[in-house]
């Protein structure tokens, strides 16, 4: 009996240590309440980087490879067929207008024939590699191209879903590999009225818009076409806004600055990572641009983007600006 008595109070005593525990366990988590760090009230204080919205204009473009060219060329033909037996011009020669570019022999076996001059159509340089002696021509044989290298122009294949931007006028950069660095602008002169059908591309032609001893004919250049500029809207960051739901928000700091705002927005053109905010959003408010995805409506933040604050321990200054002194 004073066995099952000392059993009795130890099961006692346990239910009520169990009961005390959960008692405060309960007491506990209703102080931290719901949504602590993250929601509204939360004591949790987030480091941010901002900006202050304002309208731009966005600039459109499209990139594309072209070849860099002479505005004016010309394919030389041979007036008979034979042999090329007399080349009076290299690669890069400057012609003038019926200087003899060639001769052919349009002899026979068993025949003798004076031998033709092939003659320069126009002024230029030569800018392809003329046929080498002993080269069997006919009269649709390109013996040279001469071309105006003074004057050169880039032709590009742009794509058939960009083609109702396409128009004369359109500005445009042109780099090259022999010149990273360097951007050569042009002007598109001349839009073709066909669509490629095998490539479903556009030809344009632009025309550089100074001349450049640096450029010539025969390099690769790349184009950044610009198509439409997007102006009138302010402008912010697009990976700044977050997507809830399929609904995209941005996070705007309440005046005071100490806490932000979950604002819904409608977008419109994006370039360059840069989106046209048209709603949700006014000019001169501040967004925050990093550290929004730990964020809720109603959360406080420290904005660090002039740099992270300066802990204020062990470094105010004493009112006669001198550091305190350490222990």
């Amino acid at each position: 009996m004073r066995r099952s008595h000392i059993v009795m109070i130890a099961a006692a005593a346990t239910m009520v240590a169990v009961v005390a525990f959960v008692g405060i366990s309960k007491k506990n988590s209703g102080n931290a309440g719901p949504g602590k760090g993250k929601g509204r009230g939360g004591s949790t204080v987030f480091s941010v980087k901002t900006q202050v919205v304002k309208k731009d204009t966005l600039h459109g473009y499209v990139i594309a490879n072209g070849e860099i060219e002479s505005q004016n060329s010309v394919n030389v033909y041979p007036d008979v067929s034979g042999k090329v037996i007399e080349t009076n011009v290299m690669l890069g020669s400057t012609v003038q207008r019926n200087d003899i570019i060639a001769y052919i022999d349009p002899s026979a076996p068993g025949q003798y024939y004076k031998k033709s001059p092939v003659y320069a159509p126009i002024n230029g340089s030569i800018i392809s590699t003329p046929l080498k002696n002993g080269t069997t021509v006919s009269t649709n044989t390109v013996v040279a191209i001469v071309g105006d290298i003074s004057n050169l122009q880039v032709s590009a294949d742009i794509p058939e879903r960009y083609v109702a931007l396409l128009k004369q006028g359109l500005k445009a950069e042109v780099s090259v590999e022999a010149y990273p660095d360097l951007v050569f602008n042009a002007t598109v002169t001349r839009v073709s009225p066909v669509v490629d059908t095998t490539s479903r591309t556009k030809e344009v032609i632009l025309h550089f818009d100074e001349r450049d001893s640096r450029v010539n004919a025969g390099m690769f250049g790349k184009i950044k076409l610009y198509t439409k500029d997007y102006a009138g809207e302010v402008v912010m960051p697009g990976d700044a806004l977050v997507s809830l739901n399929d609904v995209l928000y941005a996070y705007v700091v309440k005046e005071g600055g100490e806490t932000v705002e979950r604002r819904k927005v409608k977008t419109g053109e994006s370039v360059d990572g840069m989106i046209q905010i048209l709603e949700g959003i006014s000019e001169g408010e501040k967004v925050v641009v990093q550290g929004q995805t730990s964020l809720n409506d109603g959360s406080k933040i420290r904005d660090i983007t002039g740099g992270v604050q300066k802990a204020e321990s062990g470094k105010m200054k004493t009112e006669n600006g001198k550091q305190p002194k350490k222990e």
